[in-house]
């Protein structure tokens, strides 16, 4: 073997060895780049230099002022109010109460951005509620750990802003509004999938729709849902940065949930904060081992390796675009989504355009197979927290929420062939 094959076999194999016996995945893409680069002959202090270059990115400044956000806007008793206002927008339908749980977690996707935030406050509020009413118990697990990658979607999402930067050059602007359809018609799929078996097992319904009940509850959470708003259409409109956005929309965030919803204290604010260091400790930790893992792969020629072993089981672009979201499927099996995105982008995206798919297209893919995977055993993060939310066995979980697996990957089939999903606003608006 050359020296670039061995170097190629043990990073991935030493990588893949250590992801099943279970090392933290930042453990185990810097122990296996450390192992490729002593293969390779290279100082060990190119990891440090690749490491710090991984994080030295002005773009990059937007994913703790996004994760500040949404969680300054959890903690800060946005929840129960979005919750009103989905009950007062769905919750007349037959199963009226999941109906609410998936409109909801469309409203807080794009507060938090983040599904694990979604499951935690909607579900601790939505779970036992449904439950009162009548509801299985693992119906409503699976309905919010489902509805709760909406808000991958939906923008502000941080993992959008990773995508770009692992993507290169591609607009976090046009990602934001290339979401919105995706995550509506993930939102409806969801939807349609709780009516089925709300009917089947005679769910109630709520109280009728009342449209001076609607503008109530829609004058009391305009101010959570303005956050968005300064977000979206402050990067759009080009007035800032998605770096900019995202530190005022902290600054905006702190005012409402303090002094407007009055959630939180100063006291609660330092909790908040507190909170918020420990996610971005082990994002940029993520980031930055996953940059050298990505520069090894890069520099061992992975990509076209990759590339010209998927193109040689088919030609057919349509096969290829398959193949591209199945190898998606599979690592958010075994991986969370923020390395996924980091590793998995340099290697797919090139042979993803090379078929047609836009790297703004491609973007939506790659969240939405990633949020799948966060519902997916062995790893899944937002499958535990479910779980542990509704105290539930996992295995429980996993059986009531197979319907709605269904519906997600409709979706994401759908995503995948008819671009203009995704591309419908961001062509718009060029």
């Amino acid at each position: 073997m050359t020296v670039n094959s061995t170097a190629i076999a043990v990073l991935l194999i030493s990588f893949i060895i250590m992801i099943l016996l279970r090392f933290p995945i930042a453990y185990a893409v810097a122990l296996s780049s450390i192992l490729c680069l002593l293969v390779e002959g290279n100082p060990l202090s190119t990891l440090c230099q690749f490491m710090v270059k991984g994080i030295s990115s002005f773009s990059l400044m937007a994913v703790p002022f996004f994760i500040t956000m949404g969680v300054l806007m959890g903690t800060g008793g946005i929840s129960q109010k979005l919750i009103d206002l989905a009950n007062a927008c769905v919750g007349w339908m037959t199963g009226g109460m999941a109906m609410v749980n998936i409109v909801a977690s469309y409203f807080f996707g794009g507060i938090s951005g983040s599904a694990s935030a979604d499951t935690a406050s909607l579900g601790s509020i939505l779970i036992p509620m449904m439950a009162e009413q009548g509801y299985d118990k693992d119906f409503s697990t699976a309905v919010t750990i489902t509805s709760s990658c909406e808000g991958l979607l939906v923008p502000p999402s941080h993992n959008m802003v990773i995508y770009a930067m692992s993507a290169g050059g591609v607009s976090v602007g046009a990602l934001f509004l290339a979401g919105y359809i995706p995550g509506a018609l993930l939102a409806i799929s969801l939807m349609v999938g709780s009516y089925i078996i709300s009917k089947k097992r005679n769910y109630p319904k709520g109280d009728k729709f009342s449209g001076k009940v609607l503008l109530k509850q829609l004058s009391i959470s305009i101010w959570a849902l303005a956050a968005i708003i300064i977000v979206v259409v402050g990067v759009v409109g080009g007035a800032f940065t998605a770096t900019e956005s995202a530190a005022i929309a902290v600054i905006y965030s702190l005012i409402v949930s303090v002094f407007i919803y009055k959630g939180l204290d100063w006291k609660g604010v330092w909790k908040a904060l507190d909170e918020c260091v420990n996610t971005l400790s082990i994002v940029l930790i993520l980031i930055a081992t996953s940059a050298v893992f990505g520069n090894c792969l890069t520099r061992l020629h992975v990509p076209d390796i990759a590339a010209n072993a998927i193109t040689g089981v088919s030609s057919n672009p349509y096969v290829i675009a398959l193949l591209i979201d199945l190898i998606l499927l599979v690592l958010g099996c075994i991986m969370d989504m923020a390395p996924i995105i980091l590793i998995a982008t340099p290697i797919l995206l090139p042979i993803a355009t090379s078929i047609g798919i836009d790297p703004i297209q491609f973007g939506i893919i790659i969240v939405l197979n990633c949020g799948i995977g966060l519902l997916t055993p062995p790893v899944g993060a937002v499958l535990f927290i479910g779980s542990a939310v509704a105290k539930l066995p996992m295995e429980k979980v996993v059986k009531a929420t197979l319907p709605f697996y269904l519906c997600m990957i409709l979706v994401l089939i759908l995503i995948t062939f008819i671009p203009g999903i995704s591309m419908l606003l961001p062509n718009l608006m060029k």
